[in-house]
């Protein structure tokens, strides 16, 4: 079996990128309008995960996400099991969003779904209908947010009939503004990982197509016992009651990563040229080992695409390592000190020392 890339499963990161640095370029000359309702723009915010609003007393946040293709094989394991996988769907929509929201700081208020289906006959099954409900509900909740609203166009002609486009958007507050999280490693930051559930919403498309290879498609049974397609659709982990105990005890990041689309790469997503060293790789879960192995796929590509079993990171001083671990292991989250940011002349990269994977600056173009 030839070798599976992001790329050739029809994910191509250099347009897809390049489109959002055009997309940053024009909504800079908006700027000028916020002023009218007594706000601005933190300087260097655009190119970040959220987008950032100063007002004289707080910063509001505000994220727009996507879940992807995964609802797509939650579609494909219901025709294979008669069984409904929508209750995680929701709960991931939900992820993908505050997970990104809370990386500078924020913390969700308001959630809102976008829905769009290619013909409203799509509602027509009520327990796939209730379970998306009740999983995006269950999301907010996870995330201390109210469900404020959403859409649900049917869009005939744009989307197929038989699925369903899913996304949605959050607002969220930093207050004081002393806890803001900003783009500022520094050489000397140790970097914290979290684990993730499995790929949670990143690498879906090459997942698929990888089921499209094998002969048992979602069905094909890894070795600890799960069929491909039930381990795929495992909910996303939540990451915002980490950051809201981190700001209890006054512990503000030099940086966090949502840990999503580039896989590792997004480790030196911040503008400063710095080395991420990570030194110390967990062995990644028997979902990962199947598909690379299952897809010929090489450990570059691997960690280029998915988290690898790394969900989110934050960069903190040394000194604050031990009570940062501690933090997140009382919430909840298998912690670990993985690696140490450097300085390297003006050279900007990722090097995960124990795979000899290297990520130059070049590799990752989201500014």
């Amino acid at each position: 079996m030839s070798s599976l890339s992001y790329k050739d499963a029809g994910v191509d990161y250099d347009a897809l990128d390049a489109f959002k640095r055009a997309c940053q370029k024009h909504a800079a000359g908006t700027v000028s309008d916020l002023a009218s309702h007594g706000m601005s723009e933190p300087a260097g915010v655009r190119g970040d995960s959220a987008y950032l609003l100063e007002t004289p007393d707080c910063f509001l946040a505000h994220v727009e996400e996507g879940l992807g293709t995964k609802n797509l094989i939650a579609d494909a394991m219901a025709k294979l099991t008669g069984r409904c996988f929508y209750r995680a769907i929701g709960i991931d929509t939900v992820a993908t969003i505050v997970n990104d929201l809370v990386t500078c700081g924020a913390l969700p208020i308001s959630v809102a779904m976008h829905a769009a289906v290619g013909d409203s006959s799509w509602f027509a099954d009520q327990a796939r209908a209730e379970q998306l409900a009740e999983g995006f509900a269950e999301g907010c909740r996870l995330a201390g947010a109210v469900w404020g609203g959403g859409e649900t166009p049917a869009l005939r002609g744009i989307v197929n009939p038989e699925t369903i486009v899913l996304a949605g958007s959050a607002i969220g507050q930093i207050r004081p503004k002393s806890l803001r999280i900003e783009p500022s490693p520094q050489a000397g930051d140790a970097m914290i990982f979290l684990p993730s559930s499995g790929v949670q919403t990143n690498g879906l498309t090459l997942c698929r197509t990888l089921a499209d290879r094998l002969p048992e498609g979602f069905a094909t049974r890894l070795a600890d016992g799960r069929s491909f397609g039930e381990a795929l659709l495992e909910p996303s982990v939540i990451y915002v009651r980490f950051i809201a105990a981190l700001q209890a005890a006054q512990i503000v990041p030099h940086y966090a990563v949502h840990v999503t689309g580039h896989g590792w790469r997004k480790l030196m997503r911040a503008p400063a040229a710095l080395v991420y060293r990570v030194r110390h790789v967990r062995p990644p879960g028997e979902l990962f080992r199947f598909i690379q192995g299952a897809g010929n796929v090489t450990d570059r590509e691997a960690y280029a695409t998915f988290n690898m079993g790394v969900g989110f990171a934050v960069y903190v001083s040394q000194p604050q390592v031990e009570r940062v671990l501690q933090i997140a292991r009382r919430c909840g989250y298998d912690a670990w000190h993985a690696g140490d940011v450097v300085r390297q002349a003006d050279r900007k990269a990722v090097e995960i020392e124990p795979l000899g994977i290297v990520f130059e600056a070049d590799t990752l173009q989201l500014r």
